[in-house]
């Protein structure tokens, strides 16, 4: 399991301010989520996955606030986007293996990653998709390649780069 850096999450605002008692905790995402996994740093406002009962209480609460994008709903409260959905997808998919933390839950690594796909299918033009996705794929390299496999593979380059697709049969190393 993926484990991130509980100290940046300890540091966020309290979402109390906001007038309700959640049912569940919210789920980060995101940019904070990514700094989270030490990927990078995040942007200005802080993304959260939220169960559909408490987005109707803060939807009543916050009626000027809502967001509509693609059938996702969600608010924007200040620095808080508050979504019910994601592709569709809701709060009890998201938060599936999260990390748990006292206020908070951080979305897993895998199912960041997952959203990150999306993201990338749906919008590549928007360079920051290609960077978080070319951040998490070298992350997942990085930290779970076998390292004597890649030290075989680098001995024999020259080999893989004379042939298609870089397969050889039958050779004897």
């Amino acid at each position: 399991m993926i484990t991130g850096n509980e100290s940046i999450i300890k540091n966020i605002e309290d979402l109390s301010h906001l007038g309700i008692t959640f049912s569940s905790k919210p789920t980060i995402m995101g940019g904070l989520a990514m700094e989270h996994y030490g990927l990078r740093k995040r942007g200005m406002d802080i993304d959260f996955i939220i169960s559909n009962e408490d987005y109707q209480v803060l939807a009543k609460k916050y009626p000027n606030n809502k967001k509509d994008k693609w059938g996702d709903l969600g608010l924007l409260i200040g620095q808080y986007e508050l979504f019910r959905s994601v592709a569709r997808l809701d709060y009890d998919f998201y938060s599936e293996g999260a990390i748990e933390y006292d206020k908070y839950k951080v979305m897993s690594f895998e199912k960041l990653f997952f959203m990150k796909v999306i993201a990338y299918k749906s919008q590549p033009e928007i360079l920051k998709h290609t960077n978080d996705f070319e951040l998490m794929i070298k992350y997942y390299y990085e930290t779970f390649r076998n390292k004597d496999y890649v030290e075989n593979a680098i001995k024999h380059i020259e080999k893989y780069e004379t042939v298609p697709d870089g397969t050889i049969f039958n050779d004897n190393y």
